[in-house]
This record gives structure tokens, sequence and C-alpha cells, in this order.
């Protein structure tokens, strides 16, 4: 995101007026960088409890992963949106920002499949991934539906819901598709 916010403004000092400035592709992806900073943090807190995380893990199109998450709990493709200030309401199917819908749902879920396969693919074994998306600095957040297909998380709770889950991985399995996750050839295809 850095490097997308410096193609967009060169200028240090215009690229700073651009930040404040409302509606602005500076201040736009400033938001976005700020909300994977949060989720980052948090998720790095969970290394002493047997997770590992990556972040901002590129694709050969030129398209990132947000965060990976990989841990007792299993694997996890976590996006982070942040909407400060604002009302997001997710039902099982759709998430809605003041009201309008996104489609953050169909994204995740496409992107844990999208995951999944190439873990899989060089793994030897199926490995799930469970789509999560970190809301950061929402106004209010609410969840309604008691199996959601993607957790939908205050950025807060991301850490404490993760290392909440049942276990379904071993020690083993975790660092086994942790050194996939780091291998820049698992996402080269």
């Amino acid at each position: 995101m850095r490097r997308k916010i410096r193609e967009l403004q060169p200028n240090p000092v215009l690229r700073l007026v651009d930040r404040w400035r409302p509606g602005s592709q500076i201040r736009s992806w400033s938001d976005g960088l700020t909300g994977e900073r949060l989720t980052a943090r948090q998720l790095d807190r969970l290394r002493g409890r047997g997770w590992f995380s990556l972040h901002a893990i590129q694709w050969a199109s030129g398209a990132d992963i947000d965060h990976l998450a990989i841990g007792p709990a299993g694997v996890f493709s976590i996006n982070s949106k942040r909407h400060r200030g604002k009302a997001v309401w997710y039902g099982d199917t759709a998430i809605t920002v003041n009201g309008s819908p996104t489609r953050h749902i169909a994204i995740s879920q496409s992107e844990a499949l999208r995951i999944s396969r190439a873990l899989s693919r060089h793994c030897g074994t199926d490995v799930p991934v469970r789509p999560v998306i970190s809301v950061v600095h929402a106004a209010k957040l609410t969840v309604k539906g008691a199996d959601p297909p993607v957790l939908v998380l205050a950025v807060e709770q991301l850490g404490r819901v993760l290392s909440g889950l049942s276990s379904t991985l071993s020690p083993d399995q975790v660092t086994h598709i942790y050194g996939v996750a780091r291998d820049g050839r698992t996402w080269s295809g």
C-alpha cells in the first residue's frame, strides 16, 4: 500500500496534504494502510500462543492478501476494512456500510478459496481457509447470524476470537503450512 501511495503522489509534501483532503485517492489508500497496520498488530500478538501471521502477501497478478493467520484453530485469510465512524451491519450473506451494500463477503470468500487451493497444492493435503473481515474504527458493528460463513470482527476482538476457537491443527501441521505460506512460489501461480 505504501508503494501505491508513493506512486499516486511522489511528492511527500503533496502526499501529506492529500492524505487529509476528503475524497482523495491518497486518503483512501492511507485509511486502508492504517486498518491493515492495526490488524497486523493484533495478529502478531498471537505469536506466543502458537500462531503465525503473514501480511501483504503478493500474488503474481499484483493483487495481495492483506493477512494470513495460521494457528491451532486453522488457517484464516483476513481482510482489513477501515470504516471510520460508520455503521457496519453483517447478516449471513451481506455487509452494509451506513446502509449501502458492499461486496466484502463475496470477495473474502473468493480469496479464501483461492488461498486454500494454493496452500493445498503446495502442502500436498487439503488446507481449508476460513475468511475473516477485520473491521477497523467503525462507529457501530452489528453481526446477525449464528454461524456466518465469514467471521466479521472488530479489530480489537480478532486475537481473542481466533485464539478461543477449537484446535484443528497440530503444532507440526501449523509449522508446515506456515513454511509453505512463507515460500513465494506458493503464490506465483
